[in-house]
Order: structure tokens, then sequence, then C-alpha cells
């Protein structure tokens, strides 16, 4: 059975940093090009980073180039997507997803994927 199970959101002050993590089990996630998304309320979802599959090609959204890093440990199965310098309108639920064919500029920009985990929440407030 493919899963992914996500973990290290939480309540975070403005100006904090959350890691979360993106662990896989029944796939071997080298296969696969590793996305973080995010849907905060009333919005849609959108690709935040992604990363291709031995990690040489990466993507950010802008809103968070220079605040958070997308990386993949092949070796434990896990994605992770380390958050600093947080902001309230980081605040969403994140998810991990997995696509098997594409780019991370594919799979971020046009949110393809074949595999969703049920997300982890991220709130950033005072």
């Amino acid at each position: 059975q493919l899963q992914f199970v996500e973990s290290g959101g939480g309540l975070v002050q403005p100006g904090g940093s959350l890691r979360l993590s993106c662990a896989a089990s029944g796939f071997t996630l080298d296969d696969y090009v590793i996305g973080w998304f995010r849907q905060a309320p009333g919005k849609e979802r959108e690709g935040v980073s992604c990363i291709s599959k031995r990690g040489l090609n990466l993507y950010y959204i802008d809103s968070v180039k220079g605040r958070f890093t997308i990386s993949r440990d092949n070796g434990k199965n896990t994605a992770y997507l380390q958050m600093n310098s947080l902001k309230p309108e980081d605040t969403a639920v994140y998810y991990c997803a997995a696509v098997q064919l594409g780019t991370v500029q594919s799979m971020c920009v046009q949110r393809t994927a074949e595999y969703w985990g049920h997300g982890t929440q991220v709130s950033v407030s005072s």
C-alpha cells in the first residue's frame, strides 16, 4: 500500500522555523519527483517547492525563495521542507506529493501528482 506520512507541522510565531518531513512507504521514493504543496482556507492549493528524483533540480514559488529549502534522502525514503523566517501568510495545510514522470516545474506549476499525503497543519501567529 502506497502511503505518505507527513509530520513536523505546528504553531509557530512569525520569524520562527519548522521542518516538515514526508516519509514514504510501499514504494521507492527515488522513482518519483517530490513536491510540497499548501492550501490555505478559501484559496487554491499551490505548489510550494518541488525536487527532482536525484535532487539536482529544484523549484520554489517566489513567495518562499530564500526562506524554504526542499531536500530528500532517498536512502531513508523521506523528503523534507525546511521553513525559516515564517510569516502569517505561510499558514496553510501542507501536503507532500509524488509523480513518476515530469519536471519540477510541471509538478509544482501544474499541480500534477499521482500520490498525495493527508497533510499537516502549519500555523504562523503571534
